[in-house]
Parts: structure tokens; sequence; C-alpha cells
């Protein structure tokens, strides 16, 4: 008769057998949100590093590309006569405010709405969901803005000459509206992807770019017209353009802004992201994307 280890029936081979093919589970809420955390912490950085090989080079590329803006609106500015700000105060504070809110608006709506899909072959491990590849884009997407606009203000104000923001804690809160803002807009597309890919991307696209102008980081909202200044009014970066100018500037106060506008509209737009995405992911399967 076989020995109990040769016939393969040794407890330790089984249990160890149970061991590696179970799948965990977490016993409590908090070892659950411990686990969650530290799954969008790792998706975040794999977010940072994806597209080149080292991340402080994606960081220093992100800081190029502000720069890049900054210049480049300094010299249209300076072409066609605007050589000082329209605001008392420094002109390229000005100019500051308006492209980082920009691109943390409009870089968060592309990384959300470029994040794991119901199909995404990431969605085949266990652990991971929808909501941690959400999360973790829009946070890397945060990281990056954040590290560009203290970056390029620090050299600045150290290389160039010496920059006064008012309130600049308020100043910051206004990037995380923006940031928000564009996590909730990009979330719609998210949701809306599985069912036309194509033109999801163009949508995203479009509405990236009609924000170069909607925005409204090239014009004082307190010397509009009422006829102008419908035409921004429905954006709500233009809001959080101009508020955080009222915070960067102690000469400046909104007149023609609202700060509880975008708020309401982060809101409304965030509840529609997530009622869209749930009926997407409810509703797409990998065959119905293979039949196209």
């Amino acid at each position: 008769m076989l020995p109990q280890h040769a016939q393969g029936k040794h407890p330790s081979h089984q249990g160890m057998k149970q061991h590696m093919f179970a799948q965990h589970r977490s016993r409590n809420m908090v070892e659950a949100a411990f686990t969650t955390a530290a799954l969008i912490y790792h998706v975040t950085v794999n977010n940072l590093r994806k597209g080149q090989r080292n991340a402080i080079v994606g960081l220093l590329m992100t800081v190029v590309q502000s720069i890049t803006m900054i210049a480049g609106f300094y010299l249209m500015f300076w072409v066609i006569g605007l050589r000082a700000s329209p605001i008392r105060g420094n002109f390229i504070v000005y100019i500051m405010t308006g492209i980082f809110m920009f691109m943390a608006h409009t870089q968060t709506i592309g990384a959300v709405a470029g994040a794991g899909s119901p199909t995404n072959q990431m969605m085949k491990h266990g652990p991971m969901n929808t909501a941690i590849m959400i999360s973790a884009a829009a946070l890397a997407a945060l990281y990056r803005q954040t590290f560009s606009a203290i970056v390029v203000l620090s050299a600045y104000n150290y290389l160039v000459e010496p920059i006064n923001i008012d309130e600049p804690l308020k100043c910051y809160g206004m990037l995380l509206m923006a940031w928000f803002s564009g996590a909730a807009i990009g979330l719609i597309f998210l949701a809306f992807r599985p069912w036309w890919p194509q033109g999801a991307q163009v949508l995203t696209g479009f509405y990236q770019r009609i924000n170069m102008v909607f925005s409204g980081k090239m014009f004082v909202a307190n010397t509009m017209s009422s006829s102008l200044l419908h035409a921004f009014a429905w954006n709500p970066l233009f809001h959080i353009i101009d508020q955080t100018r009222g915070f960067a500037f102690i000469n400046y106060s909104p007149r023609n802004s609202s700060l509880s506008y975008p708020i309401y509209c982060i809101i409304g737009l965030l509840m529609i992201g997530l009622m869209a995405e749930f009926v997407s992911r409810k509703s797409v399967s990998l065959s119905t994307l293979a039949g196209r």
C-alpha cells in the first residue's frame, strides 16, 4: 500500500492548494477600506508611469506642457498689444490662473474618460473594479497638475520675479474644483464609450477643445458685455477661473460669476455620470463589443 504522501492526499498539500487558489476576501470594513486604498495607490502610480519609463520624466513633461501654454498665451497677448494685466496685478499670475485651471479640468476629463471600462483587461483580476480605475486615473491627473503648478510658480517666483497671490489656499481649492468637475464630466464620457467608442472619443476631444475658448481664461468676466457673458456663463470652468482670479488678486472682486454654480453643476454631473456608468457596466459585455 502506498504511503499517504505518495497518494497526493497529505493534509499539508491539500491546504497549500486551497490557499493558492482561494480568493482573498476582506474580513471587515476597515480591512476592505485599506485594501481598496492600496489598490488605488498602486494603479495611480501605474498611471503616472504609463507612457514614460521614468515617472519623473512624465511629471517633467507635464511641467513643460504648462510652461509652453503660458509662454504661448503670453506671446499671443503681446502680439495683440495686451502687455499688461486687465486686472491690476502681475500679468503672469493672470495667465497662470487661467492655464492651471484649464489644464486641471481638461486633463482630468481625458484621464477619466480613458479609464478602465467594464471590458478592460484589468477588470479580469478579482480585486479590481471600475471605481478603482476611475479614482486612480483622476488622482494621477490631480497629482500631475498640482506638481506642475507648484514647480512653475516656484521657479517663476525665485528665478524671474517675486509674485504675490492674495489667498493661495483658496486658489488651490478652486484647482480642486476644476479637477473634480473634470472628473464628473469625464465619467459621463466614460459611460458613453462602451456604446459608441469612436463617438465618445470624438466628443471628448471636441469638449476639451471648445474649452480653449469658452473657459474664459483669456477674458475678465467683469469687463464682458451681457450678450458675450451669456455665451460663457453655461460653462462651470468659466466661473471657476473667474473666482480663482478673485482669490489671487486683492483688487479684483468677481461680479459676473458664481461660486455656487460650479458646485451645483458638479453634483448634478456626478449623479448623471454615476448612474450612466452603472447602467453601462451592467449592460455591456464582451460579446456586445465583439459583435461590432
